[in-house]
């Protein structure tokens, strides 16, 4: 899909300098012909997003829109689809919206410091993805064997195992302020949250931040005053199989409550109906199209 850009480019978010004053200088082989003295001590940027823009040509008249990942992943779920279609960043285009696309605070290409945050990073399995995506069963994993009706393109799964990062659990407020760096500085563009995504979304939205409209993705967290989301229209997506346990019945119930509590705030509320079959990852699902051409119905123009 041909998408001609007025301009594109990358640029960092929040962030601060952070002074290392422990460790002694030590010899490093950088590469196979060259040592040199590291010194682990100094002053190190950290705690910043890093952003990657796309201003297409011609730009349709509306806020430009903020990709957020979800937990354990970055900015490249928004880029393509395991198995290899155009993902949400190039349909947003091909419709004319200006698109920023986040990888947050240490996920990425945003990098990240050994030893700053507490404990240990995390990375996803397969076996991880596939049950908790809501892809198959855990014992449908070995043969693939999906969930009926399934969206997700189950033959792409060490596709998108190769895309997962790992990620620190404990980095939720410089993920918050970084989110609302972003903002700030597009003031006032739709933001399109994944997952884990929606926590640091509804905190840099409590600290002032702005948003002309919040899509939500399966969001794993609610905010902690839904008064906050008030004054901006709220779209969320959720999709199916969400009986197969605890975890995601006790989400669905959430979801519900999130929605109601939203319009008893005064909020715009959307839940639009998708297809059966959708998993935990719509914008990677078959029809994935269908599920964004839901969203955009429900932003203004």
């Amino acid at each position: 899909m041909p998408v001609t850009l007025r301009d594109f480019g990358s640029y960092t978010a929040g962030g601060r300098l952070h002074r290392v004053n422990e460790g002694e200088p030590r010899d490093i082989q950088v590469t196979r012909d060259v040592t040199l003295t590291f010194d682990p001590r100094g002053t190190f940027a950290v705690e910043h997003a890093y952003v990657q823009y796309f201003v297409p040509e011609p730009r349709r008249d509306a806020p430009p829109v903020v990709l957020l990942h979800g937990g354990g992943m970055t900015g490249t779920v928004w880029e393509a689809t395991p198995d290899g279609r155009p993902g949400w960043l190039h349909l947003l285009l091909a419709q004319g919206y200006e698109v920023h696309v986040i990888d947050n605070v240490e996920r990425g290409r945003a990098g990240f410091m050994p030893g700053l945050w507490p404990g240990e990073p995390v990375l996803r399995s397969l076996e991880d993805a596939w049950s908790l995506f809501r892809i198959g069963p855990p014992e449908g994993f070995e043969t693939r064997a999906p969930y009926p009706n399934q969206r997700f393109p189950t033959e792409a799964l060490e596709a998108l195992a190769k895309t997962f990062a790992p990620r620190w659990l404990s980095t939720g407020p410089q993920q918050a302020a970084a989110v609302k760096a972003v903002l700030d500085r597009l003031d006032a563009p739709t933001l399109i949250a994944h997952s884990q995504g929606a926590d640091p979304a509804f905190e840099a939205i409590a600290k002032g931040a702005r948003a002309s409209h919040l899509v939500l993705v399966e969001p794993s967290a609610e905010p902690a005053d839904p008064a906050t989301l008030a004054d901006m229209p709220v779209t969320l997506i959720t999709g199916d199989h969400l009986d197969i346990n605890d975890l995601w019945r006790t989400r669905a119930a959430a979801w519900a409550t999130f929605a109601a509590d939203l319009r008893a705030a005064g909020a715009t509320a959307h839940h639009p109906a998708l297809a059966p079959g959708h998993s935990h990852l719509p914008m990677h699902d078959l029809g994935h199209d269908t599920v964004l051409d839901a969203i955009l119905a429900t932003l203004p123009g």
